[in-house]
């Protein structure tokens, strides 16, 4: 899997991303958080929460799990769907970003 990506914004603890990987093109949401679902609401506009096909989200809970964790979100993935990344800690936040096509970004 070959994920490339451009950041878009920063959001509280995080990043919007752009991520391409292969033909999927998707919008992704990483940031430091608790797995709470309630954080989605409080990162994602409504306008943004319309723009996309169907939403995903992930929580990342160690460095070692990120890429799995992209691999299987995109894998259940469609064109203009979205995901937010709940990753517990600055090491799980940097491997994720790292696993979509990020190199140095932190929080």
């Amino acid at each position: 899997m070959n994920a490339t990506s451009q950041i878009v914004s920063a959001v509280p603890e995080g990043l919007i991303l752009n991520v391409q990987i292969e033909d999927l093109v998707f919008t992704a949401y990483v940031v430091i958080s608790e797995p709470d679902i309630h954080r989605v609401a409080e990162l994602v506009t409504p306008e943004a929460y319309e723009q996309a096909n169907d939403w995903h989200v992930a929580a990342v809970a160690a460095a070692d799990d990120a890429a799995e964790q992209v691999i299987d979100i995109a894998f259940n993935m469609n064109l203009n769907d979205a995901v937010v990344f709940l990753c517990a800690n600055a090491g799980a936040y940097d491997a994720t970003l790292q696993a979509l096509g990020q190199q140095g970004a932190t929080a």
